[in-house]
């Protein structure tokens, strides 16, 4: 195995002894091969760490130490990659069998590749246009990355909630990375939880800023636009 097939899944979990099991055993049950599991818990106090202790001989890397959330557990985490690729997924989370579909198309290495996931029971979001990504982001369970797109860059802890969305954006002016679409529904999403329940306060007051700068004056003025007929219809 060449270090380009290698494709680092990143667990990042606090209190998620109803869920994880669940998680691992579809990752266990991938098709493909070459897989490394790099947990990252934030000191849990249920029953989460005698679950990852049970499994400990599956994990390539794995510790359980306080954090500041989740992007900052899953910096920690990329720490330890030692694939050429990077998927991130929720204890809360299950991959499907397509992922391994997927994984088998993973060839360039300056390609972020991503499909759907399975969201309330129906697909989401398909391909997405500039405009659509810029308004409603990438799913995060939707997406591979090569590893070297991290190489020099994190996470930003300010945003609680929408980091992943903020980084994404901000490959829209790269010269060096592009998204790549396959129509695969790779993971089945729980839509329970704290991202999809909340907003984050610090990205959204920065999110005009953000299409503008990531994608240009037409796409920030078509959300302007949006938000401005939003506003006047009351929604």
């Amino acid at each position: 195995m060449e270090r380009n097939q290698l494709i680092s899944v990143i667990l990042v979990t606090y209190n998620a002894d109803r869920y994880l099991q669940k998680c691992l055993d579809s990752i266990y049950a991938q098709q493909y091969p070459y897989i490394e599991i790099i947990v990252v818990d934030g000191a849990s106090t249920d029953n989460t760490l005698e679950i990852l202790r049970q499994n400990s001989a599956r994990f390539a890397f794995w510790k359980s130490e306080k954090d500041s959330g989740i992007y900052d557990a899953m910096n920690k985490a990329l720490d330890h990659v030692k694939g050429g690729w990077v998927y991130f997924i929720g204890a809360d989370d299950v991959l499907l069998p397509a992922f391994s579909a997927l994984a088998e198309e993973l060839k360039d290495p300056h390609s972020i590749y991503y499909g759907s996931v399975i969201k309330s029971g129906k697909k989401y979001l398909g391909e997405l246009s500039p405009y659509r990504q810029a308004k409603t982001g990438i799913n995060h369970q939707a997406i591979i990355y090569p590893a070297g797109f991290f190489r020099g860059r994190r996470y930003d802890t300010r945003y609680a909630i929408s980091a992943d969305h903020v980084l994404n954006m901000e490959c829209n002016k790269m010269q060096d990375y592009r998204f790549t679409f396959r129509d695969y529904d790779i993971a089945i999403f729980n839509d329970k939880g704290v991202s999809s329940l909340q907003k984050d306060l610090v990205f959204e007051k920065e999110k005009s800023r953000l299409i503008l700068q990531c994608f240009g004056l037409p796409v920030y003025l078509r959300f302007q636009f949006k938000k401005i007929k939003e506003r006047l219809s009351g929604h």
